[in-house]
């Protein structure tokens, strides 16, 4: 048990620069593409790519900036897959799901720094990024369509959807979380969280990760101010 005290609204570091960068390149690319590709898919929401000046302008844009998307998103999940293989005290979290639901996540469940729902969202988009990626190269008529067959293309255009349609819902969900954990967008946009934020949602990631370095930083800013004494 640690013998510093650490006040609750000492700040924790949850997301580097880096991170925070291609996570809203991501967030950017993400409308930018899912908009014009629901105008491509439903002749009602045609005026979205009104958005991008015109549907010409839309369609030659749209493979362009799911490249840079799944760029992006790619890094991220460079940076975060460690944190994001399920162990077994993730079943702990999906077992009490409804208290998690109810608030009361940290009295049921010993989270790392993502707990279970969030590593099946990262997984699933993952899946749905790399057949984005092949669906769509299949499909991107100026460079490599006429390379494959007819039924090819149908398939690819069929699971091309079906991907788009995962990767917007599951983005959907990930952004009514952000909203719902009331701390969370912060960590996303100056990139920290407060101690007991840390210690109530992922209190084994502070425990194990932040609170060993909080109280080396605190050690050694005491032991400056000692030696300058």
């Amino acid at each position: 048990m640690s013998k510093i005290k650490i006040k609750d609204d000492q700040k924790v570091i949850r997301h580097k620069l880096p991170a925070r960068l291609s996570h809203w390149l991501l967030v950017i690319c993400f409308f930018t593409t899912g908009l014009s590709g629901l105008a491509f898919f439903f002749p009602d929401f045609s005026w979205l790519t009104e958005i991008l000046g015109n549907p010409r302008i839309a369609r030659f844009i749209h493979p362009f900036t799911g490249l840079v998307m799944f760029v992006a998103f790619i890094n991220l999940a460079l940076i975060y897959w460690k944190h994001n293989i399920p162990e077994k005290n993730d079943w702990v979290w999906l077992k009490n799901i409804k208290e998690v639901l109810k608030g009361n996540e940290h009295a049921v469940s010993d989270n790392g720094k993502y707990n279970l729902g969030q590593k099946m969202l990262f997984w699933s988009l993952i899946l749905a990024m790399m057949t984005l990626l092949v669906t769509g190269i299949i499909m991107w008529r100026q460079y490599f369509s006429h390379n494959f067959p007819i039924p090819v293309i149908r398939i690819a255009i069929l699971l091309h959807s079906a991907s788009a349609f995962m990767l917007f819902t599951g983005i959907m969900v990930h952004i009514y979380m952000a909203f719902w954990v009331k701390g969370s967008i912060r960590g996303m946009i100056e990139g920290w969280v407060t101690a007991r934020w840390a210690k109530k949602h992922h209190p084994r990631w502070f425990r194990e990760d932040v609170l060993p370095e909080l109280e080396k930083s605190i050690i050694e800013k005491e032991n400056s101010l000692k030696r300058e004494q």
